[in-house]
């Protein structure tokens, strides 16, 4: 994929902004709609290499979907998903697609009322729009850049925090398990009397610290459709976006924190210090 540049992002023409948010907005409700009939009810799973990492028939029909519409309402720009790979050109494109359809499939299968659909449209400087569903809830999601974020298309903005003790933090298992120092951070955490949780949605771990319901969230990895989505709303909600070496980068290449501003320091240095 193509390398971020660092913010300040590139300003985007105002016409795509506003026709990406429309049909993105559109494509979360298609996937509400789905994900919230089938859930839990026979959705045939396709185990891959990894008891974390499912696949369904309706991630297929879901990302099949998404981009039969994004190619006739936006020829020549490429999708890049979960399920169906890399539309050529999309490692060089001005602009792509990132498409999740079900993410925390394994919640899904199990009819645990936690996963998401993500899409973002996203540039060298990161997303330019991200929406994410979050069918359980009835809540869609939606930010681009430079004009806020929005729950169910009320503004949301991010009030920031003084300090973790009470706090929830979300991290995720990668797809192997457990990620090297993992038990530490949760140590640690847990001696600053903060929470840590493992939902199983990189997705909606990361809306949550844009909600504000959690102080921050730690991806050690992932893959760019788990999360472009929900980066964008946490971006224009408020939050501070950081790779593993705390440098400033809308959306890291392997690992990321997404926190309050006024904890991140402080959860930075737990990360840092439990993979050493």
């Amino acid at each position: 994929m193509t390398l971020l540049s660092s913010r300040p992002p590139q300003p985007v023409e105002p016409g795509l902004v506003s026709r990406a948010l429309e049909v993105a907005g559109r494509l979360a409700n298609d996937a509400t709609d789905v994900i919230t009939a089938t859930a839990g009810r026979g959705a045939q799973p396709d185990p891959k290499d990894s008891p974390f990492d499912w696949v369904t028939d309706t991630d297929r029909i879901l990302e099949r979907h998404t981009r039969r519409v994004l190619t006739a309402e936006f020829p020549g720009v490429p999708v890049v998903g979960g399920e169906f790979g890399a539309d050529h050109g999309a490692d060089v494109a001005e602009y792509r697609w990132v498409v999740d359809p079900v993410d925390g499939t394994a919640n899904y299968v199990a009819g645990v009322p936690w996963c998401a659909y993500s899409l973002a449209l996203i540039d060298a400087s990161g997303p330019v729009v991200g929406v994410v569903a979050d069918p359980y809830r009835a809540q869609i999601y939606a930010a681009a850049r430079g004009r806020g974020a929005r729950a169910n298309g009320k503004p949301i903005k991010l009030t920031d925090r003084c300090g973790t003790a009470g706090a929830i933090v979300c991290t995720e298992l990668t797809r192997k398990g457990v990620w090297p120092g993992m038990g530490q951070f949760i140590e640690r955490a847990a001696a600053a009397h903060a929470g840590v949780r493992v939902l199983g949605s990189a997705a909606l771990a990361i809306a949550q610290v844009a909600l504000g319901h959690a102080a921050a969230a730690v991806l050690h990895s992932y893959r760019e459709w788990d999360v472009a989505g929900s980066v964008a709303l946490a971006i224009e909600a408020g939050a501070v976006v950081l790779d593993r070496h705390g440098e400033d980068t809308a959306l890291p290449v392997d690992a990321l924190l997404v926190a309050a501003p006024g904890v991140a320091d402080e959860v930075l240095g737990w990360w840092r210090e439990s993979v050493g």
